[in-house]
């Protein structure tokens, strides 16, 4: 039995660009590209996870909007179940500090990357909320 893994994603958008980061090469899906995110651990929301998270591996923080996608994708290593939401910056500006790379991308050029599978959904309602605007 394959284990449950509950993550969490940021959209965050700055001046209508998407902020895309691509994962390191020494980790699960190396190189692809994901939405900043994590886990979340035990005792902990989606919104606080993904705070968190932002701070840690990005050194700034966000305001957690509205959710985005929710995923579920089996991989060989356990079933990710990914709920992404749209942030917003509120303090100081992203850094890398575990990823290979980081892009800001408008939303139509978002599907150029190689993604992990369980954010290619989000990608896709990114696409289409942007196309309605």
């Amino acid at each position: 039995m394959k284990k449950d893994i509950h993550v969490v994603g940021a959209v965050i958008i700055k001046n209508g660009k998407v902020l895309c980061a691509q994962r390191a090469s020494n980790t699960t899906l190396p190189l692809k590209w994901e939405f900043p995110g994590g886990k979340v651990e035990k005792n902990e929301t989606a919104n606080e996870a993904l705070v968190r998270e932002i701070n840690e591996e990005f050194k700034c923080s966000v305001s957690v909007g509205d959710q985005v996608e929710h995923t579920v994708y089996e991989y060989d290593f356990g079933i990710v179940h990914l709920t992404t939401y749209y942030c917003d910056l509120i303090d100081g500006e992203p850094v890398l500090t575990e990823h290979e790379k980081m892009e800001w991308l408008a939303p139509s050029e978002l599907s150029n990357l190689d993604w992990a599978p369980a954010d290619i959904p989000a990608i896709e309602k990114i696409e289409k909320d942007a196309a309605v605007k």
